[in-house]
Order: structure tokens, then C-alpha cells, then sequence
């Protein structure tokens, strides 16, 4: 009885869900795979797709020298960035002390955190299409923050224009510094990269 019982309830036992094989691809990296990649390769003469450049991560960082004097400063920065993007960020320290800044080593002073993949598609999504057009008197980015080997540096004043942060609930406006890296040799790829992406550079 006890073993026809077992297997009675072994035969009602669902089968496990074979998985799909569908993976989810961020917008913008597939108007890359779709659109960009393709017209880059033909603007610059690529003999292989894997000479086009692509974006290989992008971190945030906000210094806050403040923090010294008021710790909590860092804590409400990293609250902020892990809302922007979906990613607990990693407290910087400081490497030696410092007497005029009263800074000792090892004390906390920035924030910063680097993405990947899918997460990094979705934060360039949101900062080109939703943050940018949210800067007061918005005109464009410079086109001029690019480091001589591709990768592009922007400089953000207020943290207020990314949707998820509450604007009720901040202590302080604080500025950060987004770092784009790709694979790009030269300015002009990058740029070429960033502007097909939709990156609104001043003409």
C-alpha cells in the first residue's frame, strides 16, 4: 500500500519546466547589434565585426570630501546610486592621511560602482533618454570629454535628474562623474559609438 501510495504521488508530480532558451536583450543594446554596429562598420571599413567598437562598462563616482565632517552624506550618496543603478556600490577609502583636509587612512570618501552587461545597457538607456532631457537649460554634453583612446567622461551636477531619486527625500544636491569605457582606438570612433547610441553632443 505504502509503496503504490508513493508512487501514485510521484506520477501526480509536474514535470520541471524546460527553460524557453529567450533571454532578455536591453533596448539599446539591440538597436547596437541591429543598427549601430552595422553602420559603424561600414562608415569605418571594419574587415571583421569584431573590430567594431562596443561599450565594455560604465561606472559612476561621486566624491564627497564633506563626508569627513558627516558621514551620513556618504551613506545618502550610496542609497542614491544604488537606486539609479540597481546595483549596491562600493565605499572608497582614502589610501594615506591627510592633515590639511583632516583626512585619515582608510576613512570613507567616495562612492563608486561599475556596470556590466545588461545592467549597463539600461543605465545608458535611462541617462540618454529620461536623465539628459531632465538638465535645466539642457543643450547637449561636450564632445570634448573623450580621453584620446575612446572612453568618455561626463560630468553630472545634480543627481535630482534621474527619476529615481526622490527629490523629496534629498539632503543635499551632489554632482557625479559617469565613465563610458569601449573598445574604440581613436576619439573619433568613440564619438561615432556614443552618437549612434543617441547621446545628445553639442553641434
Amino acid at each position: 500500500m505504502a509503496r503504490a501510495k508513493k508512487k501514485t504521488e510521484e506520477s501526480e508530480t509536474p514535470p520541471p519546466v524546460e527553460p524557453t532558451g529567450e533571454k532578455y536583450i536591453p533596448r539599446m543594446q539591440e538597436m547596437y547589434k541591429s543598427a549601430v554596429a552595422p553602420e559603424m562598420q561600414k562608415r569605418f571599413k571594419y574587415k571583421s565585426t569584431m573590430q567594431v567598437p562596443r561599450i565594455v562598462k560604465v561606472t559612476l563616482n561621486v566624491g564627497l570630501g564633506e563626508a569627513t565632517q558627516n558621514p551620513k552624506l556618504l551613506d545618502a550618496a550610496a542609497e542614491e546610486i544604488a537606486r539609479m543603478t540597481g546595483q549596491k556600490p562600493i565605499i572608497q577609502k582614502a589610501k594615506k592621511a591627510i592633515a590639511n583636509f583632516r583626512l585619515r587612512e582608510n576613512q570613507r570618501i567616495g562612492v563608486t560602482v561599475t556596470l556590466r552587461r545588461a545592467r549597463m545597457w539600461e543605465f545608458l538607456d535611462r541617462l540618454v533618454n529620461v536623465a539628459l532631457p531632465r538638465v535645466r537649460d539642457f543643450r547637449g554634453v561636450s564632445s570634448r570629454a573623450f580621453d584620446g583612446r575612446g572612453n568618455y567622461t561626463l560630468g553630472l551636477r545634480e543627481q535630482i535628474i534621474f527619476p529615481e531619486v526622490d527629490y523629496d527625500k534629498v539632503e543635499k544636491i551632489r554632482g557625479l562623474n559617469v565613465t563610458i569605457v569601449t573598445t574604440a582606438q581613436t576619439d573619433e570612433e568613440g564619438l561615432a559609438l556614443l552618437t549612434g547610441l543617441g547621446m545628445p553632443f553639442r553641434t
